[in-house]
């Protein structure tokens, strides 16, 4: 099983955009729809060939909606999620999946009413948020620690060389 997350845009609801157009409704329709940070989507598919296919169709509003895709796939890393790219790659057979690991991109993980808004809904059930990536290079078996303010956790999303660079 592999997973895809997508990050919607700051100036845009994901989930809106995504299911009011009929031909991204349709490419969703057979998923079970998640949103385990807020303003993204999260599906569940057979592999990892489905889950680029999956982004291969819904790329006209990718493009358009989100900031980022990942892929999840636990045979790859059971904590670590790849960029859209990387997954392409992986599945076209130009990287292999033990060549991943070394350029990252390292989201926070915040609460969602930990967004300095005195005004803000504390205690709701809303999801927590992904705030300002980080760009990161493996050395050993460890990663530096996120240091752009204080977060709750991080998401680590493996990236291409490429990616890392631009």
């Amino acid at each position: 099983m592999a997973q895809v997350c997508l990050v919607g845009s700051d100036d845009v609801n994901l989930r809106y955009e995504l299911l009011s157009r009929e031909t991204a409704r349709n490419a969703l329709v057979t998923y079970d729809l998640r949103e385990p940070f807020e303003n993204t989507l999260q599906v569940e598919t057979v592999s990892l060939g489905a889950a680029v296919a999956l982004l291969n169709d819904l790329n006209w509003y990718l493009v358009r909606f989100t900031d980022a895709a990942f892929v999840k796939v636990p045979s790859i890393s059971e904590s670590e999620w790849l960029s859209r790219e990387l997954a392409t790659a992986i599945r076209d057979d130009e990287l292999g999946p033990d060549e991943t690991g070394r350029f990252l991109t390292v989201y926070g993980v915040v609460a969602a009413d930990d967004d300095g808004d005195e005004n803000a809904d504390v205690g709701t059930d809303r999801p927590p948020r992904l705030v300002e990536p980080m760009l990161l290079t493996r050395t050993g078996q460890t990663i530096p620690d996120y240091d752009l303010r204080e977060v709750d956790e991080t998401l680590v999303v493996r990236v291409t060389e490429t990616e890392f660079g631009a």
